[in-house]
Protein backbone atom coordinates (compact mmCIF):
# COMPACT_ATOMS: atom_id res chain seq x y z
CA UNK A 1 0.00 0.00 0.00
CA UNK A 2 2.72 2.39 1.08
CA UNK A 3 4.60 1.56 -2.47
CA UNK A 4 1.32 2.22 -4.59
CA UNK A 5 1.08 5.89 -2.30
CA UNK A 6 4.19 6.93 -3.08
CA UNK A 7 3.92 5.83 -7.03
CA UNK A 8 0.55 7.89 -7.03
CA UNK A 9 2.10 10.65 -5.52
CA UNK A 10 4.95 10.68 -8.28
CA UNK A 11 2.40 10.05 -11.18
CA UNK A 12 0.92 13.44 -9.81
CA UNK A 13 3.94 15.22 -9.47
CA UNK A 14 4.84 14.71 -13.00
CA UNK A 15 1.79 15.66 -14.57
CA UNK A 16 1.93 18.88 -12.88
CA UNK A 17 4.86 19.27 -14.04
CA UNK A 18 4.15 18.17 -17.79
CA UNK A 19 4.89 21.12 -19.97
CA UNK A 20 7.80 22.44 -19.21
CA UNK A 21 6.92 23.28 -15.93
CA UNK A 22 5.11 26.56 -17.17
CA UNK A 23 2.22 26.76 -14.74
CA UNK A 24 -1.49 26.51 -16.44
CA UNK A 25 0.24 25.75 -20.05
CA UNK A 26 -1.54 22.86 -20.96
CA UNK A 27 -2.95 23.91 -25.20
CA UNK A 28 -1.16 26.75 -24.86
CA UNK A 29 2.00 28.31 -26.81
CA UNK A 30 5.08 28.17 -24.48
CA UNK A 31 8.91 29.56 -24.39
CA UNK A 32 12.14 27.55 -24.36
CA UNK A 33 14.94 29.69 -24.58
CA UNK A 34 14.63 31.83 -28.18
CA UNK A 35 12.00 29.54 -29.01
CA UNK A 36 8.02 29.39 -29.00
CA UNK A 37 6.98 25.59 -28.61
CA UNK A 38 3.22 24.73 -29.86
CA UNK A 39 1.42 22.39 -27.10
CA UNK A 40 2.57 19.21 -29.68
CA UNK A 41 6.24 20.02 -28.78
CA UNK A 42 6.99 21.16 -32.35
CA UNK A 43 8.50 25.06 -32.62
CA UNK A 44 6.96 27.99 -33.88
CA UNK A 45 8.51 30.53 -36.60
CA UNK A 46 5.75 33.42 -36.31
CA UNK A 47 4.82 34.16 -39.80
CA UNK A 48 1.80 36.39 -40.98
CA UNK A 49 0.30 39.62 -41.02
CA UNK A 50 -1.05 42.67 -39.04
CA UNK A 51 -4.76 43.34 -39.33
CA UNK A 52 -3.66 47.25 -38.86
CA UNK A 53 -5.96 50.14 -39.90
CA UNK A 54 -9.65 47.83 -39.23
CA UNK A 55 -9.28 48.77 -35.47
CA UNK A 56 -6.91 51.34 -35.18
CA UNK A 57 -7.73 53.46 -38.62
CA UNK A 58 -4.42 55.39 -40.17
CA UNK A 59 -4.60 58.38 -42.44
CA UNK A 60 -1.92 57.10 -45.24
CA UNK A 61 -4.20 53.67 -45.36
CA UNK A 62 -6.87 55.54 -46.58
CA UNK A 63 -4.95 57.73 -48.90
CA UNK A 64 -4.92 60.57 -46.11
CA UNK A 65 -1.60 62.93 -45.34
CA UNK A 66 -1.82 65.34 -42.61
CA UNK A 67 -5.41 64.03 -41.60
CA UNK A 68 -3.32 60.60 -40.01
CA UNK A 69 -4.66 59.57 -36.45
CA UNK A 70 -7.87 57.80 -36.06
CA UNK A 71 -9.58 61.22 -33.52
CA UNK A 72 -8.59 63.79 -36.48
CA UNK A 73 -10.09 60.83 -39.49
CA UNK A 74 -13.08 60.86 -37.20
CA UNK A 75 -13.72 65.12 -36.68
CA UNK A 76 -12.80 65.38 -40.89
CA UNK A 77 -15.29 63.52 -41.43
CA UNK A 78 -18.09 64.99 -38.90
CA UNK A 79 -17.18 68.34 -40.08
CA UNK A 80 -17.69 67.06 -43.90
CA UNK A 81 -21.09 65.01 -43.30
CA UNK A 82 -22.19 65.24 -39.39
CA UNK A 83 -21.46 62.60 -36.59
CA UNK A 84 -24.53 60.50 -37.79
CA UNK A 85 -23.70 59.49 -40.95
CA UNK A 86 -19.54 59.16 -39.95
CA UNK A 87 -21.25 56.63 -37.25
CA UNK A 88 -23.03 54.74 -39.86
CA UNK A 89 -20.01 55.00 -41.39
CA UNK A 90 -17.96 53.57 -39.07
CA UNK A 91 -20.02 50.80 -38.76
CA UNK A 92 -20.18 49.68 -42.80
CA UNK A 93 -15.77 50.00 -42.21
CA UNK A 94 -15.60 47.73 -39.26
CA UNK A 95 -18.27 45.22 -41.08
CA UNK A 96 -16.83 45.17 -44.64
CA UNK A 97 -12.83 45.86 -43.49
CA UNK A 98 -11.91 42.08 -42.11
CA UNK A 99 -14.63 39.06 -42.34
CA UNK A 100 -13.99 35.72 -42.28
CA UNK A 101 -13.35 35.63 -45.69
CA UNK A 102 -10.03 37.54 -45.40
CA UNK A 103 -8.68 35.08 -42.72
CA UNK A 104 -9.09 32.04 -44.70
CA UNK A 105 -7.20 34.08 -47.32
CA UNK A 106 -4.20 35.03 -45.08
CA UNK A 107 -4.47 30.97 -44.38
CA UNK A 108 -4.57 30.05 -47.70
CA UNK A 109 -0.82 32.35 -48.29
CA UNK A 110 0.45 30.19 -45.61
CA UNK A 111 0.47 32.10 -42.40
CA UNK A 112 0.55 30.84 -39.21
CA UNK A 113 -0.04 33.75 -37.31
CA UNK A 114 -2.26 37.31 -36.94
CA UNK A 115 -1.09 40.50 -34.89
CA UNK A 116 -4.80 42.23 -34.27
CA UNK A 117 -4.01 46.07 -33.51
CA UNK A 118 -6.71 47.67 -31.29
CA UNK A 119 -7.58 50.87 -29.61
CA UNK A 120 -8.03 50.95 -25.94
CA UNK A 121 -11.29 53.12 -26.65
CA UNK A 122 -12.89 49.50 -27.58
CA UNK A 123 -13.33 48.90 -24.16
CA UNK A 124 -14.19 52.56 -23.00
CA UNK A 125 -17.19 55.19 -23.07
CA UNK A 126 -14.77 57.07 -24.72
CA UNK A 127 -16.69 58.34 -28.18
CA UNK A 128 -14.65 56.26 -30.89
CA UNK A 129 -16.04 54.72 -34.41
CA UNK A 130 -19.09 56.06 -33.96
CA UNK A 131 -19.86 54.32 -30.40
CA UNK A 132 -19.79 55.46 -27.41
CA UNK A 133 -21.28 53.21 -24.63
CA UNK A 134 -21.67 49.41 -25.70
CA UNK A 135 -19.03 48.77 -27.46
CA UNK A 136 -18.13 46.47 -29.99
CA UNK A 137 -14.37 45.54 -29.14
CA UNK A 138 -14.71 41.85 -27.52
CA UNK A 139 -17.60 40.87 -30.55
CA UNK A 140 -14.72 42.23 -32.74
CA UNK A 141 -12.05 40.16 -31.22
CA UNK A 142 -14.60 37.38 -30.53
CA UNK A 143 -15.10 37.14 -34.20
CA UNK A 144 -11.30 36.82 -35.12
CA UNK A 145 -10.56 33.87 -32.75
CA UNK A 146 -13.24 31.84 -34.21
CA UNK A 147 -11.87 32.55 -37.85
CA UNK A 148 -8.68 32.30 -36.93
CA UNK A 149 -9.46 28.85 -34.85
CA UNK A 150 -11.49 27.78 -38.00
CA UNK A 151 -7.85 28.05 -39.87
CA UNK A 152 -5.42 26.86 -37.07
CA UNK A 153 -4.05 30.05 -37.01
CA UNK A 154 -2.53 31.98 -33.90
CA UNK A 155 -3.43 35.33 -32.67
CA UNK A 156 -1.63 38.25 -31.21
CA UNK A 157 -3.63 41.21 -29.16
CA UNK A 158 -1.63 44.38 -29.95
CA UNK A 159 -2.68 47.13 -27.93
CA UNK A 160 -2.14 49.66 -30.53
CA UNK A 161 -3.22 52.74 -29.00
CA UNK A 162 -3.18 52.95 -24.92
CA UNK A 163 -4.99 55.40 -22.67
CA UNK A 164 -2.71 59.11 -22.97
CA UNK A 165 -0.62 57.62 -25.64
CA UNK A 166 2.33 55.49 -25.69
CA UNK A 167 4.16 56.67 -28.22
CA UNK A 168 3.65 61.00 -29.29
CA UNK A 169 2.81 60.74 -33.05
CA UNK A 170 -0.40 60.02 -34.79
CA UNK A 171 0.38 56.02 -34.40
CA UNK A 172 -0.78 56.43 -30.43
CA UNK A 173 -4.16 58.25 -31.82
CA UNK A 174 -2.80 60.57 -28.99
CA UNK A 175 -1.96 63.85 -28.51
CA UNK A 176 1.88 64.42 -29.46
CA UNK A 177 3.00 62.88 -26.55
CA UNK A 178 3.37 59.62 -24.48
CA UNK A 179 1.25 60.77 -21.59
CA UNK A 180 0.44 57.48 -20.23
CA UNK A 181 4.06 57.54 -18.67
CA UNK A 182 2.94 60.08 -16.44
CA UNK A 183 -0.64 59.75 -16.02
CA UNK A 184 -1.14 57.27 -12.62
CA UNK A 185 -5.12 57.52 -14.26
CA UNK A 186 -3.90 56.39 -17.82
CA UNK A 187 -1.68 53.74 -16.42
CA UNK A 188 -4.62 52.33 -14.08
CA UNK A 189 -6.80 52.08 -17.19
CA UNK A 190 -4.14 50.99 -19.25
CA UNK A 191 -3.33 47.62 -16.86
CA UNK A 192 -7.52 47.01 -16.03
CA UNK A 193 -7.83 46.91 -19.81
CA UNK A 194 -5.41 44.39 -19.81
CA UNK A 195 -6.64 42.39 -16.97
CA UNK A 196 -10.15 42.65 -18.63
CA UNK A 197 -9.03 41.41 -21.51
CA UNK A 198 -7.02 38.35 -20.22
CA UNK A 199 -10.06 37.87 -17.86
CA UNK A 200 -11.96 36.97 -20.83
CA UNK A 201 -9.75 34.89 -23.05
CA UNK A 202 -7.69 33.15 -19.87
CA UNK A 203 -8.84 30.04 -21.57
CA UNK A 204 -8.58 30.68 -25.31
CA UNK A 205 -5.59 28.63 -27.25
CA UNK A 206 -6.14 30.50 -30.14
CA UNK A 207 -4.43 33.76 -29.10
CA UNK A 208 -0.97 33.00 -29.07
CA UNK A 209 -0.27 36.68 -26.61
CA UNK A 210 -1.00 39.94 -25.49
CA UNK A 211 1.31 42.58 -26.97
CA UNK A 212 0.66 45.54 -24.24
CA UNK A 213 1.49 48.50 -26.11
CA UNK A 214 3.07 49.39 -29.77
CA UNK A 215 5.89 51.49 -30.70
CA UNK A 216 6.37 53.44 -27.00
CA UNK A 217 8.21 56.54 -27.16
CA UNK A 218 8.96 58.03 -29.91
CA UNK A 219 12.42 60.05 -30.45
CA UNK A 220 11.38 63.25 -30.76
CA UNK A 221 11.42 64.41 -26.89
CA UNK A 222 14.32 65.87 -25.08
CA UNK A 223 13.30 64.11 -21.81
CA UNK A 224 13.36 60.75 -23.54
CA UNK A 225 16.01 59.25 -21.82
CA UNK A 226 13.65 59.74 -18.22
CA UNK A 227 10.67 58.64 -20.24
CA UNK A 228 12.59 55.45 -21.59
CA UNK A 229 12.91 54.53 -17.45
CA UNK A 230 9.35 54.45 -16.98
CA UNK A 231 8.84 51.73 -19.65
CA UNK A 232 9.99 49.07 -17.36
CA UNK A 233 8.62 49.49 -14.16
CA UNK A 234 4.76 50.14 -16.42
CA UNK A 235 5.41 46.36 -18.62
CA UNK A 236 5.65 45.00 -14.80
CA UNK A 237 2.44 46.52 -13.25
CA UNK A 238 0.95 45.80 -15.97
CA UNK A 239 1.87 41.68 -16.52
CA UNK A 240 1.15 41.61 -12.83
CA UNK A 241 -2.36 42.83 -13.10
CA UNK A 242 -2.48 39.97 -16.08
CA UNK A 243 -1.35 37.33 -13.94
CA UNK A 244 -3.74 38.03 -11.31
CA UNK A 245 -6.32 36.64 -13.70
CA UNK A 246 -4.32 34.53 -16.90
CA UNK A 247 -1.06 32.78 -15.95
CA UNK A 248 -1.43 30.80 -19.68
CA UNK A 249 -0.63 33.63 -22.22
CA UNK A 250 2.64 35.00 -23.11
CA UNK A 251 2.97 38.49 -22.94
CA UNK A 252 4.87 40.51 -25.92
CA UNK A 253 6.79 43.46 -24.40
CA UNK A 254 8.20 46.01 -27.76
CA UNK A 255 10.99 48.35 -27.21
CA UNK A 256 11.41 52.10 -26.71
CA UNK A 257 12.10 53.98 -29.92
CA UNK A 258 9.87 52.39 -32.41
CA UNK A 259 10.71 48.93 -31.33
CA UNK A 260 14.36 49.35 -31.50
CA UNK A 261 15.52 50.47 -28.27
CA UNK A 262 15.48 47.82 -25.71
CA UNK A 263 17.97 48.40 -23.20
CA UNK A 264 15.94 49.65 -20.43
CA UNK A 265 14.23 46.39 -20.54
CA UNK A 266 17.19 44.57 -19.13
CA UNK A 267 15.31 41.57 -16.64
CA UNK A 268 13.21 39.32 -18.06
CA UNK A 269 13.23 37.25 -14.22
CA UNK A 270 9.95 38.56 -12.93
CA UNK A 271 7.50 36.48 -15.85
CA UNK A 272 8.62 33.18 -17.40
CA UNK A 273 6.49 33.54 -20.22
CA UNK A 274 7.89 37.19 -21.27
CA UNK A 275 9.21 37.97 -25.51
CA UNK A 276 10.19 40.56 -26.80
CA UNK A 277 8.81 42.42 -30.03
CA UNK A 278 10.60 44.44 -32.44
CA UNK A 279 9.47 46.39 -35.64
CA UNK A 280 12.23 48.09 -39.08
CA UNK A 281 11.40 49.96 -41.47
CA UNK A 282 14.26 49.86 -44.59
CA UNK A 283 17.77 49.86 -44.11
CA UNK A 284 20.03 47.09 -45.44
CA UNK A 285 17.75 43.56 -45.74
CA UNK A 286 21.17 41.86 -43.73
CA UNK A 287 21.74 40.66 -40.22
CA UNK A 288 24.35 42.68 -39.36
CA UNK A 289 21.88 44.96 -39.60
CA UNK A 290 19.51 43.50 -37.11
CA UNK A 291 22.28 42.42 -34.47
CA UNK A 292 21.54 44.13 -31.86
CA UNK A 293 18.16 42.89 -31.71
CA UNK A 294 19.56 39.19 -32.11
CA UNK A 295 22.37 40.18 -29.22
CA UNK A 296 19.75 41.92 -27.07
CA UNK A 297 17.37 38.28 -27.47
CA UNK A 298 20.37 36.10 -26.89
CA UNK A 299 21.60 38.05 -23.43
CA UNK A 300 17.92 38.02 -22.11
CA UNK A 301 17.41 34.37 -23.47
CA UNK A 302 13.57 34.64 -24.66
CA UNK A 303 12.09 34.72 -28.06
CA UNK A 304 12.45 38.02 -30.15
CA UNK A 305 9.32 38.80 -32.97
CA UNK A 306 9.08 40.90 -36.09
CA UNK A 307 5.77 42.43 -35.15
CA UNK A 308 6.23 45.06 -37.98
CA UNK A 309 7.86 45.31 -41.07
CA UNK A 310 7.38 45.96 -44.90
CA UNK A 311 7.07 49.37 -47.12
CA UNK A 312 9.99 48.27 -49.33
CA UNK A 313 10.45 47.04 -52.66
CA UNK A 314 9.70 42.89 -53.25
CA UNK A 315 13.30 41.95 -53.26
CA UNK A 316 14.45 43.87 -49.94
CA UNK A 317 11.31 41.75 -48.04
CA UNK A 318 11.88 38.30 -49.54
CA UNK A 319 15.70 39.11 -48.68
CA UNK A 320 15.27 40.04 -45.39
CA UNK A 321 12.55 37.24 -44.33
CA UNK A 322 15.57 35.34 -45.12
CA UNK A 323 17.39 37.12 -42.90
CA UNK A 324 14.68 36.70 -39.97
CA UNK A 325 14.58 32.74 -40.81
CA UNK A 326 17.79 32.11 -40.59
CA UNK A 327 18.24 34.24 -37.06
CA UNK A 328 15.15 32.53 -35.83
CA UNK A 329 13.24 35.40 -35.57
CA UNK A 330 9.02 35.32 -36.81
CA UNK A 331 7.59 37.82 -38.14
CA UNK A 332 4.26 40.01 -39.21
CA UNK A 333 3.99 41.86 -42.53
CA UNK A 334 2.36 45.24 -42.04
CA UNK A 335 -0.14 45.81 -42.79
CA UNK A 336 -2.53 43.20 -44.68
CA UNK A 337 -4.92 45.25 -46.51
CA UNK A 338 -4.65 49.47 -47.30
CA UNK A 339 -5.16 51.28 -50.29
CA UNK A 340 -3.45 50.69 -52.98
CA UNK A 341 -0.62 48.59 -53.11
CA UNK A 342 2.03 47.74 -50.44
CA UNK A 343 0.12 45.01 -48.62
CA UNK A 344 -1.42 41.79 -49.23
CA UNK A 345 -4.86 43.01 -50.65
CA UNK A 346 -4.96 46.80 -51.81
CA UNK A 347 -8.41 48.83 -51.69
CA UNK A 348 -9.36 50.41 -54.84
CA UNK A 349 -10.02 53.94 -54.66
CA UNK A 350 -13.44 55.04 -55.31
CA UNK A 351 -13.44 57.72 -58.30
CA UNK A 352 -13.30 60.96 -57.14
CA UNK A 353 -12.37 59.74 -53.76
CA UNK A 354 -8.59 62.01 -53.97
CA UNK A 355 -10.49 65.01 -55.76
CA UNK A 356 -13.02 65.17 -52.80
CA UNK A 357 -12.19 63.66 -49.49
CA UNK A 358 -8.56 63.49 -49.51
CA UNK A 359 -8.33 66.98 -50.88
CA UNK A 360 -10.91 68.19 -47.89
CA UNK A 361 -8.34 65.85 -45.61
CA UNK A 362 -5.91 67.92 -46.10
CA UNK A 363 -7.50 71.40 -46.31
CA UNK A 364 -6.90 73.91 -43.67
CA UNK A 365 -9.45 73.52 -41.26
CA UNK A 366 -8.86 75.32 -37.95
CA UNK A 367 -11.37 77.79 -37.38
CA UNK A 368 -15.38 77.20 -37.69
CA UNK A 369 -15.17 79.50 -40.45
CA UNK A 370 -12.36 77.66 -42.33
CA UNK A 371 -14.71 74.63 -41.72
CA UNK A 372 -17.84 76.10 -43.14
CA UNK A 373 -15.91 77.32 -46.16
CA UNK A 374 -13.84 73.80 -47.15
CA UNK A 375 -16.94 71.55 -46.48
CA UNK A 376 -17.67 69.93 -49.47
CA UNK A 377 -21.04 68.90 -51.50
CA UNK A 378 -22.34 66.48 -48.52
CA UNK A 379 -24.43 63.92 -50.94
CA UNK A 380 -20.85 63.36 -52.59
CA UNK A 381 -19.30 63.07 -49.76
CA UNK A 382 -21.52 60.49 -48.16
CA UNK A 383 -21.89 58.67 -51.76
CA UNK A 384 -17.43 58.34 -51.57
CA UNK A 385 -17.67 57.04 -48.00
CA UNK A 386 -19.93 54.49 -49.03
CA UNK A 387 -18.78 52.88 -51.77
CA UNK A 388 -14.88 52.92 -49.68
CA UNK A 389 -16.72 51.10 -47.31
CA UNK A 390 -18.07 48.66 -49.64
CA UNK A 391 -14.77 48.16 -51.88
CA UNK A 392 -13.02 47.32 -47.98
CA UNK A 393 -14.68 43.99 -48.74
CA UNK A 394 -12.60 41.13 -49.64
CA UNK A 395 -14.28 40.61 -52.81
CA UNK A 396 -13.56 44.03 -53.57
CA UNK A 397 -9.64 44.09 -52.85
CA UNK A 398 -7.08 43.28 -55.39
CA UNK A 399 -4.66 40.46 -54.06
CA UNK A 400 -1.13 41.77 -54.70
CA UNK A 401 0.24 39.02 -55.40
CA UNK A 402 4.31 39.78 -56.08
CA UNK A 403 3.92 41.29 -52.69
CA UNK A 404 2.55 38.10 -50.79
CA UNK A 405 5.19 36.06 -52.55
CA UNK A 406 7.83 38.70 -51.06
CA UNK A 407 6.24 37.31 -47.86
CA UNK A 408 8.12 33.86 -47.68
CA UNK A 409 5.21 32.11 -46.13
CA UNK A 410 4.93 29.62 -48.64
CA UNK A 411 8.55 27.64 -48.94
Amino acid sequence: MKKTFLYLIVLLLAACTAGGGQKGAKGFVTISGHDLIKPNGEKLLIQGTNLGNWLNPEGYMFGFGRTNSAWMIDLMMKEAVGPDFTAEFWQQFKDNYVTKADIDFIAQQGANTIRLPFNYKLFTDEDYMGMTGKKDGYQRIDSVVSWCKANNLYLILDMHDCPGGQTGDNIDDGHGYPWLFESEKSQELFCRIWREIAFRYRKETTILGYELMNEPIAHYFENRDSLYQLLQPLYKKCVKAIRDVDQNHIILLGGAHWNSFFWMLDDASYDDKLMYTCHRYGGPATKEAITHYINFRDSINRPMYMGEFGHNTMEWQADFVKVLKENNIGYTFWPYKKVDNSCMMGIQRPEGWDSIVVKYSETSRNTYQEWREARPNQAEFRKLLSEFAKNCRFENCKPQTEYIQSMGMKD
